[in-house]
């Protein structure tokens, strides 16, 4: 018999989940019904209506319904509530089994219980909702809640587990704790849940599900992104087309072509070009041959455009191509190539945008080369702005989903981490903070290592949110820090060295100083940092107990031992009270690496010396882009550094915790729409390939059920 398990808790309908959720298991559970005076009382599955959502106690002839049914957006209040428990067995089945096994609840049930109306989120199917931006509009007087931001020492290839981390710290807290949360995570691609990676929905007992439909496709924001790259990146070789082969009469002549009553209009995105070029008037036919030259003729550098076409799908053969080889593109033949999906700017500025009028704007200022005389050429130049807002105009509302003890997840945007800032978008946590209130918990996840991934969340994210973190979490494991400590190199796909399957403390005990530097950089921001251990079955207490000291002795406010992975919530629960802590006891205001008005060079420098850099070196190609910011007034941007996320420094080898680098500067780009500067540092690949064997050979479909199986 399939069994379930369900606790009735006194609680808030943010932790309060009322749907029985049914446990996959060979083995015969019991309903556990716990009462103010702690008796337990026992109940068959036919004692539960799984379709009206009503438990039947025996001991009692009432049922009892949870059905709060806000009318109004307020901070919610305490109920009666019951909460989703899992039966967890050991070993630890693979991730899709496990997710497969728990039935969702509608996310209508979710959305309810965090006080949301049907007037408040689009229903994507029965498990996603988009979460509509008017609900910040109903709740901007409201307070926030607690920020936490997961970040995680130097990975391994094998990634150390921040996903997992902040999935199973939500259940805690949620589930266990009682407290109001929301995950704030971003959206994985394609590419890598087919390629070498695997998806991102978490791990073990502590995922977002459905965890399919969360690693392919979602709510579509990925594919609305794609499109919207590839729209730009037409506009841009048509309209070279189009100038070089029609004088600047024609020209003008068919971007503001008479009506039948032989009248010439300027469309509404014309005049943010006329605005740029100091042009005020408002009639076509007003304007000089001089003027109709500047406004008709962009003169783009086919050499300096920076935009290329994107797919979410890895393929190492688009890396470079060839485009307009066509007889009918009269030898417009140039080269550029293919970028994975979400690398595409227009992914940056999802994450970062405020409002849909600032994306408005953020899109529109997307510079996608310059012109022949050095002048930026913009979306808005191309007049193409405002049809990337009309394709973009759902993707900017969130996705809701749950977790697998029940707790609401918002999904949304996916950056790269390296040549972008690699965080969910600020909307997203906008919207939980409200929803959660205070003394509730909005946690969120910061791409690759603190170095960069945390840097990046307070130093460019929460520069245009204007939120603040109480508490910075980073994510540690036995088997990075013995690498940092001299252990073998770690390789996916290949076995573990024996080094990391036996106790060596004083191995690990060296690798230290690189979670010490990680400490001590997210410290300095302001806020209290704790370290999660993410607890593997071959760890050993004395390992683990180094690790905490070292922690400890770096001035940590609190370093815990979780095993969110084999045990959900239950496994982050002493995680989650010092995340309680930590946030209660935060006094600090966030402090900036760097002030804006600093020169791009002293930026860049800030950041390398919190890397342990002596020094930064610049490339003639770097120290040109550096002066062509500078002249074209982008200089006040904050940076995004791009480089290795395995080391510290920019090499890659170079384990622990290097110092007296110089770090060297290939180039510098810029996003100038997402609101950042981006130097690179060594060679950054923005689209991946495809292994010998990749993750797609386990990935099919079970056509009697119609369920998904082998995605990792």
């Amino acid at each position: 018999m399939h069994s379930v398990q369900i606790l009735l808790v006194q609680s808030n309908p943010f932790n309060a989940l009322l749907f029985p959720i049914y446990h996959y298991t060979p083995a015969p559970l019991l309903l556990r019904h716990s009462s103010s005076n702690n008796h337990h009382h026992c109940f068959g599955l036919s004692q539960i209506n799984t379709t009206n959502n009503h438990i039947f106690s025996s001991s009692s002839s009432s049922s009892t319904k949870l059905n709060p049914k806000p009318t109004t957006m307020t901070s919610s209040p305490s109920s009666s509530s019951v909460m989703r428990k899992l039966d967890v067995v050991s070993p630890v089945p693979a991730d899709i089994d496990i997710a497969n096994s728990v039935e969702p609840i509608h996310i209508s049930e979710i959305a309810k219980h965090l006080n949301l109306t049907p007037n408040h989120y689009d229903l994507y199917g029965k498990y996603k909702a988009k979460v509509l931006l008017s609900v910040l509009d109903e709740l901007q007087e409201s307070k926030d809640g607690y920020y936490v931001v997961v970040g995680g020492i130097t990975p391994t290839p094998l990634g150390e587990g921040k996903s997992t981390t902040t999935v199973g710290l939500c259940q805690a807290l949620g589930a266990f704790l009682h407290k109001k949360v929301v995950t704030c995570v971003r959206q994985p691609s394609q590419g890598p849940t087919f390629g070498i990676k695997g998806g991102a929905a978490g791990g073990g007992y502590s995922q977002v599900i459905p965890m399919d439909e969360f690693n392919l496709h979602l709510t579509g924001d990925i594919h609305a992104i794609t499109a919207s790259n590839n729209l730009l990146a037409a506009a841009i070789d048509t309209r070279i087309f189009h100038e070089s082969t029609q004088s600047d009469k024609a020209l003008f002549n068919r971007l503001c072509p008479a009506n039948k009553e032989g009248k010439r209009s300027f469309s509404d995105v014309m005049f943010r070009r006329l605005k740029k070029l100091g042009i005020s008037k408002t009639n076509p036919d007003d304007l000089t041959p001089e003027e109709v030259n500047k406004f008709a003729r962009l003169d783009i550098d086919p050499e300096s455009i920076t935009w290329r076409r994107v797919m979410d799908i890895n393929d190492r053969f688009l890396r470079k191509i060839t485009v307009g080889q066509g007889p009918d593109e009269k030898g417009m033949v140039r080269e550029t190539a293919f970028d994975i999906s979400v690398a595409s700017e227009i992914m940056a500025v999802l994450a970062l945008t405020t409002s849909l009028a600032d994306m408005r704007e953020r899109l529109g200022k997307m510079v996608i080369g310059n012109s022949k005389s050095g002048d930026p050429v913009t979306a808005d130049d191309l007049g193409v702005g405002g049809a990337l807002t009309v394709l973009m105009k759902d993707a900017i509302h969130p996705t809701l989903m749950q977790t697998l003890e029940g707790t609401p997840v918002l999904v949304h945007a996916g950056p790269f981490a390296n040549i972008a800032h690699g965080n969910s978008s600020i909307v997203a946590d906008k919207i939980a903070l409200k929803l959660v209130g205070p003394g509730g918990f909005v946690v969120t996840e910061a791409g690759f290592g603190a170095d960069i991934g945390t840097e990046k969340f307070m130093n460019i994210k929460c520069r245009y949110s204007g939120l603040t973190p109480q508490c910075a979490i980073i994510v540690a494991t036995i088997r990075a820090l013995k690498m940092h400590g001299g252990g073998p190199a770690v390789v996916a796909g290949k076995p573990l060295d024996h080094a990391y399957l036996t106790e060596n403390v004083a191995l690990v005990e060296a690798g230290c100083v690189n979670l010490a530097r990680h400490v001590l950089n997210s410290k300095a921001y302001g806020a209290n940092v704790i370290v999660a251990i993410n607890k593997f079955s071959t760890d050993t207490e004395s390992e683990l107990n180094a690790v905490r000291k070292a922690a400890l002795d770096a001035g940590a406010y609190d370093a815990v031992i979780c095993s969110h992975h084999a045990h959900g919530g239950r496994g982050a629960v002493d995680l989650g009270i010092a995340v309680q802590k930590a946030c209660e006891n935060a006094t600090q205001p966030l402090k900036f690496l760097y002030p804006l008005d600093a020169g791009i060079k002293e930026k860049i420098e800030a950041i390398a010396k919190s890397y342990g850099a002596s020094g930064v070196e610049y490339s003639e190609q770097a120290e040109k882009k550096i002066e062509m910011y500078t002249k074209q007034g982008f200089s006040g941007l904050p940076i995004c550094m791009a480089k290795t996320q395995y080391s510290f420094s920019d090499n890659a080898a170079a384990k622990g915790a290097p110092t007296g680098f110089i770090l060297p500067i290939r180039d510098v780009r810029a996003s100038i729409g997402a609101g950042f500067i981006y130097p690179l540092v060594g060679t950054m690949s923005t689209m991946p390939g495809l292994p010998t064997r990749p993750c797609f050979y386990d990935i099919d479909l079970d056509t009697t059920t119609g369920k998904v199986i082998g995605l990792s």
